[in-house]
């Protein structure tokens, strides 16, 4: 079976159809339906069915997509052989990250590989909802994704490799009556008026915590994703909210304060992903530890364990 039907049979499988596989893929539908067709010819049995509008795959489909997986990592770790007698391996790396984080390691990463003879680092902003992250993965080597304290994490087949892990403040406006004080619990914010980032991302699950710990839902005033904007607001006085605390900007009390939040796990981890085919090739493992070696230099943030693995 060809490696390259294989790899388009788990994109189907990923992004549920043929034409979202067909863009990850870089192929026309047509394609994409002619080498599962071959596919389905070698295997004998049928490996999609229709779905009103859609496909999915069957029963064998889907154990043939898992298979699919370990002939990717095979390939890749054969490659890997020959790169290991490769002084310095080289080629092109893509990177996203969402935006505060893109803002905390992009810059830094793109310094560190720079000074990497033969690599190249092509670097994209992903804001995606927390359950769209895994996904990305399809398409871009190293995928920096967050994710809130306490989260079941990523699931079985992805490479997680930990960075770090950033506090969430409070931020609220320099004359609010909790201003002055050194730290702040649910029970301070009971009828706050809150500036919160969409549902299902991962710093709203963060606010939905504090509303357990209140039994009152939180008075949601605006839902807005850009910090920037979000930091705008609560300087102007519109809303207190949930902020990283060493990618907030101006958070030092010149344009509001940032107050840790107490009774409540209140952080994000940061965690790379990867798919695992991709994840043993040398040159983006050069990548990696360029980019875990400056997370562990990130203001304040506990190190992170060393290496990674499947799940999360």
């Amino acid at each position: 079976m060809d490696p390259a039907h294989l790899a388009t049979l788990r994109a189907v499988r990923a992004h549920g159809g043929v034409t979202a596989a067909a863009a990850v893929r870089h192929l026309t539908p047509s394609a994409v339906s002619q080498q599962l067709a071959a596919l389905q010819r070698e295997a004998a049995v049928p490996l999609t069915e229709r779905v009103g509008r859609g496909l999915r795959l069957t029963p064998a489909g889907e154990a043939l997509a898992d298979a699919a997986l370990d002939v990717a990592v095979a390939v890749e770790r054969a490659r890997a052989a020959c790169d290991a007698f490769v002084a310095r391996p080289v080629g092109t790396v893509r990177v996203s990250a969402f935006s505060s984080g893109a803002q905390m390691l992009l810059p830094g990463l793109l310094t560190r590989v720079a000074a990497l003879d033969g690599v190249t680092l092509e670097c994209s902003d992903e804001d995606v909802a927390q359950d769209e992250f895994v996904a990305l993965t399809d398409r871009v080597d190293v995928v920096v994704a967050h994710r809130p304290d306490g989260s079941a994490g990523w699931g079985p087949d992805v490479v997680v490799v930990p960075l770090l892990r950033e506090p969430l403040d409070v931020a609220v406006p320099l004359d609010h009556p909790l201003a002055d004080r050194a730290a702040v619990t649910p029970a301070d914010l009971a009828d706050a008026p809150w500036i919160a980032v969409r549902h299902g991302f991962p710093v709203a699950r963060v606010l939905d915590e504090v509303a357990a710990r209140t039994g009152t839902e939180p008075r949601v005033v605006h839902r807005i994703n850009d910090f920037a904007v979000v930091e705008a607001l609560v300087a102007a006085g519109h809303g207190v909210s949930l902020l990283p605390r060493w990618t907030a900007r101006a958070g030092d009390g010149v344009r509001f304060r940032l107050l840790p939040l107490e009774g409540v796990r209140a952080g994000r981890h940061v965690d790379a992903l990867l798919r695992p085919d991709r994840a043993e090739r040398r040159v983006v493992r050069r990548v990696l530890d360029e980019l875990r070696a400056l997370a562990a230099d990130a203001p304040g943030p506990a190190p992170a364990p060393p290496g990674g693995g499947r799940g999360g």
